[in-house]
């Protein structure tokens, strides 16, 4: 019977059957497969998101980092810190990613005086320097890297010289630092240094990065506390880092710096498959013992 029909006819009904039968496949069987597989003992708490609980409630993932700040965003205290993200707002498991910005990241890009909610664009340099700033201020040690202001910017210098880029130098722009901020250094090569003007293009000059004022060779603030992982989802911060906080943790908590340190080795992961990576700290792990310990969970 369907052979008397037209064609066209045959050719959707064919497509039809098609598309139910994949349906059946691939939307229903196949899912409902890899469902009794995941349930399998072993691979039960993976396929269930690897969640971790304290007292019966989910309170995150073992594969997830998430921030522990406040209402403002400002760091707790009693908890050691993970590292920077750039997943969303910080640790969105729906926007893993990481700033895509490189080593030649070194020029911010300046707010508009004109505009008061222009906050501008930091370049991975400044951003590198202000988060060791930071992290210094709050951990009570320095936080100066070689190439950054003493304020946290990078320190980076463009050098405009009267034919192209050779010649008597005819001016020097601190190029990350917005009029009328004070130049980290006065002079260069014996020229004297400006501050820099929104919307002026200092790629015109040789573009120069020096060494900053004050102290940078010795700084004891890892990579890992100022830079942010390619997905923005880690969540194991370095044993350097979790050795950084230690002090300002059982201060704030009031407990010996020794059962701090003690509970950081116990949740430190080794090196994947033994000799992949670094080892790293839990850091959710980490902030549930503690709170055990402390008698706050």
């Amino acid at each position: 019977m369907l052979n008397n029909l037209p064609a066209s006819v045959r050719q959707h009904l064919a497509a039809l059957r098609a598309l139910l039968v994949l349906t059946v496949v691939t939307g229903l069987a196949y899912p409902l497969v890899v469902l009794v597989v995941a349930q399998v003992p072993g691979l039960k708490h993976h396929a269930d998101g690897s969640l971790v609980k304290a007292n019966g409630t989910p309170v995150g993932s073992s594969l997830l980092g998430q921030s522990f700040t406040d209402a403002k965003g400002e760091p707790i205290t009693k908890y050691f810190q993970t590292r920077p993200s750039d997943a969303g707002a910080g640790y969105d498991p729906t926007a893993s990613a990481g700033s895509n910005l490189g080593p030649e990241s070194i020029i911010d890009t300046l707010p508009d005086p004109s505009d008061s909610k222009d906050t501008g664009k930091q370049s991975l340099l400044t951003q590198v320097c202000s988060r060791s700033v930071a992290v210094g201020q709050l951990e009570g040690v320095h936080g100066q890297r070689p190439y950054c202001t003493s304020d946290g910017l990078g320190a980076v210098l463009s050098v405009i010289h009267d034919t192209g880029l050779t010649g008597p130098i005819k001016s020097v722009v601190a190029v990350n630092q917005e009029c009328p901020a004070k130049p980290f250094i006065s002079t260069y090569d014996g020229a004297p240094v400006t501050c820099a003007t929104f919307g002026v293009d200092y790629r015109v000059g040789k573009i120069v990065v020096v060494h900053g004022p004050g102290k940078g060779t010795d700084n004891p603030v890892p990579a890992d506390a100022v830079t942010a992982s390619a997905s923005g989802l880690d969540p194991d911060i370095s044993v350097a880092y979790a050795n950084l906080q230690a002090p300002r943790v059982a201060k704030a908590r009031g407990i010996n710096l020794d059962a701090v340190h003690k509970l950081i080795k116990k949740h430190t992961v080794g090196r994947t498959l033994g000799f992949m990576g670094n080892p790293g700290v839990d850091v959710l792990q980490l902030n549930l013992a503690l709170d055990k310990l402390s008698g706050a969970a």
